[in-house]
C-alpha cells in the first residue's frame, strides 16, 4: 500500500476508515464543549503519518476538522499534507453532516473534495480536479446516495446508541461503501487523558460503488476478517469515538492509534 493510497484512504474512509474526531472533553460554556484528539498511523510499526482532530459540540450542532501530515520515512519519500472539515446536527442517535470537505496533497498531486447533505441524502457532490474513470468503474447510482453518513460523523457513536452498529452507510465524496460491524467485547486502554475499557467491534468493508472493480486493494480489503476498531467513550461529549484501529494489508498491519484522547 502506497503512501498516497493510504493517505487518502485516511481520509476517505476507505482502508483506514478510522480517522475521526475522538477525545475527552473540556466544557467551554455551559452550552459548548470541545475536544481534541492525536492519532499515530503507523505500517508495520514503523510511523507513516499523524493526524489532529478539533470538534465542538454545541446543543444538537457540531463541527470537526482535522489535519494529516506524513512522518518518518513516508515523508522524505513523499510528503503528504490535508485537512479534512464537517459540521451538522445530532439526531435519532446519529451524527448526520450537512457539509464535509476535505483536501490534501502527496508530492505533486492534490485533491478537493466537497460534499453538502440533506436529511441522511446527498445534495451535491464535487472533486477538483475529476477523476478518470475507467471502463471497469462502478458508478455511484442516485440511490446509492440516500440515507448515508460522512466518514468522520459515522464513526462517532452517540451515548445510548449501539457502540457496534450492525451497518455503518458510508459515502465519501467518490465511493459508497458499508462498514459492518460486530461486538469483540471489552479491552483495556491507556493514552493521555484517557484510561479504562474500551468497545471492540470487528468490521468488514463492503464496496458498494464508486470504484474500480476488480482492484486489488478493494478486493483485499473485502475479504479481510480480521480488522477491528476500538471506541472509548468521551465522557463530557457523551459520545463513543475510535481510539485504535488495526487492519492487515499486503506489507504488514496499518493502525491507527490515539496518543491524545481530550486532555
Amino acid at each position: 500500500m502506497g503512501v498516497v493510497k493510504m493517505s487518502r484512504r485516511v481520509w476517505v474512509a476507505g482502508a483506514v476508515m478510522s480517522l475521526a474526531l475522538a477525545g475527552g472533553a473540556t466544557p467551554l460554556s455551559s452550552a459548548e464543549i470541545e475536544h481534541r484528539t492525536d492519532y499515530s498511523i503507523r505500517l508495520s510499526g514503523l510511523p507513516v503519518a499523524t493526524a489532529t482532530f478539533r470538534s465542538a459540540f454545541n446543543g444538537n450542532r457540531y463541527t470537526i476538522s482535522g489535519s494529516l501530515q506524513s512522518a518518518g520515512l513516508a515523508d522524505i519519500f513523499s510528503s503528504t499534507k490535508g485537512t479534512t472539515s464537517v459540521s451538522g446536527t445530532v439526531s435519532r442517535g446519529r451524527l448526520h453532516a450537512t457539509n464535509y470537505s476535505v483536501n490534501y496533497k502527496s508530492g505533486k498531486r492534490s485533491r478537493a473534495i466537497d460534499v453538502t447533505f440533506h436529511n441522511g441524502n446527498v445534495i451535491t457532490a464535487s472533486m477538483t480536479p475529476p477523476r478518470r474513470k475507467p471502463k471497469n468503474w462502478v458508478p455511484v447510482s442516485t440511490a446509492d446516495m440516500r440515507a448515508v453518513l460522512d466518514p468522520i460523523s459515522g464513526l462517532i457513536i452517540p451515548e445510548g446508541s449501539r457502540v457496534c452498529p450492525k451497518t455503518l452507510p458510508i459515502f465519501d465524496g467518490e465511493s459508497r461503501l458499508d462498514l459492518k460491524l460486530s461486538s469483540k467485547g471489552t479491552k483495556p486502554y491507556s493514552t493521555k487523558g484517557f484510561e479504562g475499557e474500551v468497545v471492540v467491534c470487528g468490521i468488514r468493508f463492503v464496496p458498494k460503488s464508486g470504484y474500480r472493480k476488480g482492484r486489488d486493494d478493494v478486493e483485499y480489503l473485502r475479504k479481510l476478517q480480521t480488522m477491528e476498531i476500538w471506541f472509548a467513550k468521551a465522557e463530557g461529549a457523551k459520545v463513543y469515538a475510535p481510539v485504535y484501529v488495526q487492519i492487515p494489508t499486503k506489507l504488514g498491519p496499518v493502525t491507527v492509534s490515539a496518543t491524545r484522547f481530550g486532555g
